[in-house]
C-alpha cells in the first residue's frame, strides 16, 4: 500500500471515529431538546420519539407558576459576581507571584497549588461551620466567597504561565513614562491577558453555573436556590415531572452556549497559549 493511500485511509478512519464520538456526545443534548417540547405523558409513553407538536406549556408553567425565575436570578448573581471578583483579584495575584520571584511568593504559589489537590468533600463540613460562624450561611455571599477562594489556585496557575510571555520591557517603558504599579497592570498588562481571562471566565463560569452541591447545602432550604437545584426538586421518590426537568435543563443550557460561542476564539487561544508558555 502506498504512503499516500495509507495516510488517506488513516485520516478517513480518524474522521469516522471522531464523528462517532461527536454523535455519542450530541445524543443527550438532542434527547433533552426533544423531551423539552413534549408533555410528561408523551415522554413516559415513548421517551426517544420526536415530539408530535411544538408543546410550549412546559416553559410557560415553569416560568410563570413556579419559583424557577428566582432560581435563574440566583444563578446569574452567583455566576456573574463570582467571575467579576475573580477577574479583579486573581490576575493581580498571578502577576505579583510571577514578577516578584521571591521566596515568600513562591511559597504562596505552592500553597495555592496544594489547595487544588484537596477535594471539596474533605473540607466541606468545617467550611460550612465557618460560614455559620461568620453569618454567611444561607446567603449568596457565602457561595460567592467560596467560589472565589476555590478559583485562586487554578487561576494563578493560568496567569503566571501567561505573564511569563509578556516582555518586562513593556512595563519598564510604562514606568519610565510615570505610570504607577497598578496603572501598569490594568492599562498595560491586563489587556494582554485577554485570552487567558476568557479561558478562566468560560471554565470557572461553567463550573459555577452547573454546580449542584454547594448551592444545595449552603443556601436556605424552602427557598429558591439555583437552576440546577430547582430542577432537582422535580425528581420525586415515586414520580418525577420529566417535562419540567427537561424544560429547565434546556433553559439552563442556553446562556452557556451563548457565552461560549462569543468567547470561543479567546478561550481556545488562552488554553493553547497557557499550555506552551513557561
Amino acid at each position: 500500500m502506498k504512503e499516500s493511500t495509507r495516510k488517506r485511509f488513516g485520516q478517513t478512519a480518524l474522521f469516522l471515529i471522531t464523528l462517532l464520538v461527536a454523535l455519542l456526545f450530541f445524543f443527550p443534548i438532542l434527547f433533552n431538546l426533544m423531551s423539552a417540547f413534549k408533555s410528561n405523558g408523551e415522554i413516559m409513553r415513548d421517551a426517544i420519539a420526536f415530539p408530535t407538536s411544538l408543546y410550549l406549556e412546559n416553559f410557560r408553567y415553569l416560568l410563570t407558576e413556579t419559583e424557577f425565575p428566582r432560581a435563574i436570578l440566583n444563578s446569574l448573581i452567583l455566576t456573574s459576581v463570582s467571575i467579576l471578583l475573580q477577574i479583579l483579584i486573581i490576575p493581580m495575584a498571578g502577576y505579583a507571584i510571577e514578577r516578584r520571584q521571591a521566596r515568600w511568593t513562591n511559597f504562596i504559589f505552592l500553597y495555592f497549588l496544594a489547595g487544588m489537590m484537596i477535594p471539596f468533600q474533605a473540607y466541606m463540613i468545617p467550611l460550612f461551620k465557618e460560614l455559620k460562624m461568620f453569618g454567611l450561611y444561607g446567603s449568596l455571599a457565602g457561595p460567592i466567597l467560596i467560589y472565589i477562594a476555590g478559583a485562586v489556585g487554578f487561576g494563578c496557575l493560568l496567569y503566571t504561565s501567561f505573564v511569563k510571555g509578556i516582555p518586562k520591557e513593556v512595563e519598564e517603558a510604562a514606568e519610565i513614562d510615570g505610570c504607577g504599579r497598578y496603572g501598569i497592570f490594568w492599562k498595560i498588562v491586563f489587556p494582554l491577558l485577554g485570552p487567558v481571562t476568557a479561558s478562566m471566565v468560560v471554565l470557572n463560569g461553567l463550573g459555577i453555573w452547573n454546580d449542584f452541591l454547594l448551592p444545595m447545602l449552603a443556601l436556605p432550604s424552602g427557598e429558591p436556590k439555583t437552576m440546577v437545584v430547582e430542577i432537582y426538586r422535580y425528581i420525586g421518590e415515586f414520580s418525577s415531572r420529566w417535562d419540567m426537568i427537561f424544560a429547565g435543563t434546556a433553559l439552563s443550557v442556553v446562556p452557556v452556549l451563548v457565552v461560549f460561542v462569543f468567547m470561543q476564539k479567546y478561550f481556545v487561544k488562552g488554553i493553547s497559549s497557557g499550555a506552551t508558555k513557561g
